[in-house]
């Protein structure tokens, strides 16, 4: 309430009144004048913490992890409060055993979620999931949750669901009385909810969730709820790619992919392509589909028109017309060719290089700029997935994240298939938004 009394950039100063009994006042004076004791709570986000310290190899064995934690505010506060601590003493040996069994615990916990490999029961090195984690900066509760929850045949309803259990939306706020209106909001999406509590906050990241999928308005405190729930969801969602190819799963993988896009668009999958664009809806999207002679179905459909035929199907302002022009001239027309390398010796098993060749049309524009997404709550870049995979056996034989301006050159390597005969894989270029 005192940090409601003055508002920034407006009032230069502001007052607190508090009414109190007399005798009550001196108590009150105490914390205005007297600082109060700031303890550590490193312990709540100690594994991350451990997490990310190995895999920049700062910690390698359990003695640097011990060391590491002497370097800490903790470790300043464990002689002056033993008790807040549950310290038995402060000499040497007791804050020795304590950091030791601190330490032991916590490599203990993300040994079992494999985000870290002990070797001789006292060195260490990161796992592909623990690199995962410290990389897209995320729990390792949730990277553990990711690996054993996906599956080979994940549908769109089971990754929602995925996506919302991460526990980073564990603190999204449950507010008393307001649990009528997120259940009359889950009530008017796509997908039922396995689990229907109002007061669950990972049911409300789903259902907001898919809420912003239906461009379904929300008000109140749940405005700024939806907005930490998307910005949370565009890294878990590219650490669930990660986890997925590290599992090498092609279709949950290009699903994954395809879910980035819909919290950057705020649209599902199967909606027209045409409500990207600035001032589209629904039913001008359809009516571009069902256009006499050529249905409109992409942005590209769009640019071919002419000028006249364009304007007579949008039936939008001058200055609507210009923000569609605009949008069009910045969308994303990319060539893209490849070569696979010594294509006549390759044999089963043996390594295959392929070198994809990636070229932008800037049309007249110098540089790239964010990705135009009305929808998403702050400014965001493009970012693109090469994947090279066989739907047909549902594997993903190799992936790179690549970040494009005019042009680029990029080698894929995988190993061919140990099966002889004429194989066909597919190349599939994705972006993130």
């Amino acid at each position: 309430m005192m940090g409601h009394a003055n508002r920034p950039l407006i009032d230069d100063s502001a007052k607190c009144v508090i009414l109190c009994y007399t005798p009550r006042k001196e108590y009150y004076k105490k914390f205005l004048y007297e600082a109060f004791p700031v303890e550590s709570h490193l312990q709540h986000f100690l594994h991350d913490n451990l997490n990310a310290e190995v895999v920049s190899r700062v910690i390698e064995n359990k003695q640097d992890a011990v060391d590491y934690l002497t370097w800490t505010f903790r470790y300043r506060r464990l002689t002056q409060n033993p008790n807040y601590y549950n310290l038995q003493g402060v000499t040497r040996r007791h804050l020795s055993d304590h950091l030791s069994e601190l330490v032991e615990n916590t490599l203990s916990d993300l040994e079992a979620s494999e985000c870290v490999v002990i070797d001789d029961d006292t060195d260490l090195s990161p796992s592909n999931l623990g690199l995962i984690a410290s990389y897209q900066y995320i729990s390792y509760t949730t990277i553990e949750r990711f690996s054993t929850s996906l599956t080979s045949k994940i549908k769109m309803k089971g990754l929602l669901e995925i996506l919302s259990s991460a526990s980073e939306y564990s603190l999204l706020p449950i507010r008393p009385g307001k649990e009528d209106v997120v259940r009359r909001l889950m009530n008017h999406q796509r997908f039922s909810f396995e689990n229907p509590k109002a007061s669950d906050p990972h049911v409300k990241a789903n259902a907001l969730l898919q809420a912003h999928f239906s461009r379904q308005p929300v008000g109140g405190n749940l405005v700024s709820d939806q907005r930490e729930v998307l910005l949370s969801a565009s890294r878990l969602l590219r650490a669930m790619v990660d986890v997925i190819s590290n599992n090498g799963w092609l279709g949950p993988a290009l699903l994954a992919m395809e879910v980035s896009q819909m919290v950057t668009q705020g649209m599902w999958e199967g909606d027209s392509m045409l409500l990207q664009l600035p001032h589209f809806t629904r039913d001008l999207a359809k009516r571009c589909q069902e256009n006499p002679g050529k249905s409109i179905e992409t942005v590209f459909d769009l640019v071919e028109m002419e000028d006249n035929e364009r304007s007579e199907l949008l039936q939008m302002s001058k200055l609507q017309l210009m923000d569609t022009v605009s949008f069009c001239d910045r969308f994303p027309n990319i060539d893209l060719s490849y070569e696979v390398m010594d294509h006549d010796s390759i044999r089963a098993g043996k390594d295959v290089i392929l070198q994809v060749t990636l070229e932008r049309d800037m049309k007249e524009r110098t540089e790239v700029g964010p990705v135009d997404a009305p929808r998403y709550p702050k400014s965001i870049e493009e970012g693109w997935w090469l994947v090279v995979g066989d739907m047909k056996t549902n594997q993903l034989l190799t992936i790179k994240r690549v970040s494009l301006l005019r042009n680029a050159k990029v080698k894929l390597n995988f190993t061919a298939p140990m099966e002889p005969g004429r194989k066909t894989c597919t190349l599939y270029f994705m972006c993130d938004s």
